[in-house]
């Protein structure tokens, strides 16, 4: 079995010179990465286990399937376009991990965007400079990260950062209580 699924084909898998530094692996071919995380998987496992997530509390866990996944992504992808994000934008995610960190990046996969992921325990100084670097349009966050018993208040680093900021015009927020 085809191991991707691939928009367009490749005829050349690699091209370039190590010693030079000049390489591209798969120049010609195209796929979308969230089609063969999640959407390829559909038509035998929509019912089967994508994702087992286990939360900082004891008790804390989520399981979601393939047919999940897709649902939520599928979602997702649709409020980044409704906010205006599109093919080669960057989006900037500043999420503990959470399965709606998955989603985000799946997301922007579906839609041609790029992303960022910020380590949500930067500071609001190191996040801003990332954001700056990037040109980054559209930040996702969460309202805070759990870690060890501890919490961090991503929306408000994500405030602070922004402080100062024309690139970014929309903060998405997703509530992690």
């Amino acid at each position: 079995a085809q191991r991707l699924d691939w928009i367009t084909p490749f005829t050349k898998g690699f091209d370039g010179d190590f010693s030079k530094g000049d390489i591209s692996w798969f120049k010609d071919g195209e796929l979308n990465a969230c089609v063969n995380c999640v959407d390829r998987h559909l038509h035998d496992h929509a019912d089967k286990t994508a994702i087992i997530w286990e939360g900082d509390a004891p008790g804390t866990s989520r399981v979601l399937t393939f047919q999940d996944l897709y649902d939520h992504v599928c979602r997702f992808a649709n409020l980044l376009k409704d906010r205006g994000v599109k093919k080669g934008d960057r989006v900037c995610i500043y999420m503990p991990m959470i399965p709606e960190a998955a989603m985000a990046m799946l997301a922007c996969a579906r839609i041609g965007a790029i992303h960022s992921v910020v380590f949500a325990g930067f500071s609001p100084e190191s996040l801003k400079s990332r954001i700056d670097d990037a040109s980054c349009r559209v930040v996702i966050t969460a309202s805070v990260g759990k870690r060890s018993g501890k919490q961090t208040r991503l929306k408000f680093n994500v405030d602070e950062s922004l402080k100062g900021n024309s690139s970014v015009h929309s903060v998405i927020v997703v509530r992690n209580c």
